[in-house]
């Protein structure tokens, strides 16, 4: 038999039981759908969250008090680690391939000025740190590069802050009052919107040994670095911790590299992303089920047609061919129908909802429908064998 007369068999069987064919596509269409839109979503989280990491550059290396086998922000809480100093931030300005380096620390404190007053995250930092965090500067300017231990009392005000405290008046060359210290405002940052929940306009910036004062600390939270561009990170962060061991004694201190840091995050999200996809996938089993289930009474009710087929001289394995044919093109057709209603709600969410990331790579699509024939090929394989395996004469029988 020629592949278009199986070809001709087969649709013509899928359209004379309109009804339940649609049913039976019907359920793959639901479970593809299902699979695109959660992985969608996935997705575009996954983009979103590396994008918000990657606006403060690509190549950055932080290294933070005490010793852990894992990277993350210091915890605030009291720590027998040696500190790290604005001295070791001085002197990591010295290695190669290193661009900027900026000593932090960072709290929450009470700041007043116009005759207003408001809490805020209040980070000390030195004149690198523009440089560092890629941040730009919309009116003034940042702070500049005085000596470490002789910085004068300058603060640069994040966007949000300063509409919070001046309005739409210029704050500069005002005064600023943060904690028991009085500081003289110089600039005001371009505003950088949220990062993972933190407003980042929802500061201000002061020198880093104002910051200690202010804080009352001994060192520095940590100490973030920008990396030439093309430089090789690992190679970089190995001098770096050669470097600060000579000056520690030992190694007391963590250091994390935005590498590292963006490839640990991108495998979690991609984790998630196959989990909500997999759950998507129940949907898909279930439809394999029914497409087992339609194929089976298709050879019941069939068995005349296929008897016939046998006595012409009809081979088993065209059999085989044509009822393996019919599941694939009930599972293909159901596979399109659903990519186009997942691909249609995943933009009607996006357009109802903005906020919410969603992103649909070409590679899903093509693995959705080759996963939707996938289940077609194995939900078919056994009706198809029965079918092919059945006696011409009893077979004819049953007319």
């Amino acid at each position: 038999m020629l592949a278009a007369d199986s070809l001709q068999l087969a649709l013509r069987a899928i359209t004379a039981q309109r009804l339940r064919s649609f049913l039976t596509l019907l359920g793959i269409a639901v479970g593809i759908a299902a699979v695109i839109l959660l992985t969608s979503i996935g997705e575009g989280i996954h983009r979103f969250v590396l994008g918000e990491f990657s606006q403060f550059g690509t190549n950055n290396i932080s290294a933070m008090p005490g010793k852990t086998k894992t990277g993350g922000a210091p915890s605030g809480l009291p720590s027998s680690a040696r500190p790290l100093t604005l001295e070791d931030a001085k002197s990591l300005e010295r290695l190669p391939h290193i661009v900027g380096v900026t000593p932090n620390v960072r709290g929450n404190a009470e700041i007043e000025g116009n005759g207003r007053t408001r809490r805020t995250l209040v980070y000390g930092v030195n004149s690198k740190s523009q440089l560092v965090f890629k941040s730009t500067v919309r009116s003034g300017q940042f702070l500049p590069p005085d000596d470490e231990g002789s910085a004068r009392a300058f603060v640069v005000l994040g966007a949000k802050v300063k509409d919070e405290l001046f309005g739409a008046d210029s704050p500069l060359g005002q005064r600023l009052r943060i904690g028991g210290l009085h500081f003289r405002i110089i600039g005001v940052m371009e505003p950088k919107g949220q990062f993972l929940g933190i407003d980042l306009d929802d500061t201000v910036f002061i020198p880093a040994a104002r910051g200690q004062e202010l804080f009352n600390r001994e060192g520095v939270d940590e100490i973030n670095m920008a990396v030439e561009e093309g430089a090789p990170a690992k190679l970089v962060a190995e001098r770096i911790r050669q470097h600060l061991i000579e000056r520690h004694g030992r190694e007391d201190f963590t250091l994390v590299t935005q590498e590292e840091m963006m490839a640990t995050l991108s495998n979690i999200l991609n984790v998630l992303t196959m989990a909500v996809g997999a759950l998507g996938g129940i949907s898909l089993l279930v439809g394999g089920v029914g497409i087992v289930t339609i194929m089976t009474i298709a050879v019941t009710e069939r068995t005349g047609e296929i008897g016939l087929l046998v006595a012409l001289g009809a081979p088993r394995r065209t059999i085989l061919a044509l009822f393996l044919g019919e599941a694939v093109a009930l599972s293909a057709l159901g596979g399109l129908f659903g990519l186009v209603l997942g691909i249609g709600l995943t933009q009607l969410i996006h357009f109802a909802l903005p906020a919410l990331p969603v992103h649909t790579p070409l590679s899903f699509v093509l693995l959705a429908e080759g996963i939707a024939i996938a289940i077609g090929l194995t939900a078919g394989v056994l009706p198809a064998r029965n079918a092919a395996r059945l006696d011409p004469v009893e077979a004819l029988r049953t007319e």
